[in-house]
């Protein structure tokens, strides 16, 4: 049996180095400790860049996969797209992180584990 990372500890580890960079990151919502899904909103100085799903891909890479709105610099459409997949699936992780290269930060960590 192979161990892997629970979600809730590759969250953490992502907070942490954020954090650690100057950078910061907030939990949006909190989902289920081993295996719920994370999608990361990608903040620059307080501007959406985007949202990324971690995801495994059908030859069992894992990936960021963008996700949600288009227009990124709308607040209430990408407060609408949070509440609709919470709603849809309330196991998910929604990570906020705003720091320096954050969408490498976190292909980085999310992606090799």
């Amino acid at each position: 049996m192979t161990e892997r990372l629970t979600s809730a500890m590759l969250v953490g580890a992502l907070v942490r180095s954020a954090q650690a960079q100057g950078g910061t990151a907030m939990i949006l919502h909190k989902g289920e400790t081993l295996s719920g899904t994370i999608v990361v909103q990608i903040v620059e100085r307080g501007r959406s860049q985007g949202f990324f799903e971690r995801i495994t891909t059908l030859n069992g890479t894992v990936e960021l996969s963008p996700c949600g709105p288009r227009n990124t610099g709308q607040d209430q459409e990408n407060s609408q797209y949070i509440e609709r997949r919470v709603r849809v699936d309330p196991d998910m992780w929604i990570v906020e992180l705003d720091v320096a290269d954050g969408y490498q930060l976190a292909a980085q960590l999310l992606c090799a584990a």
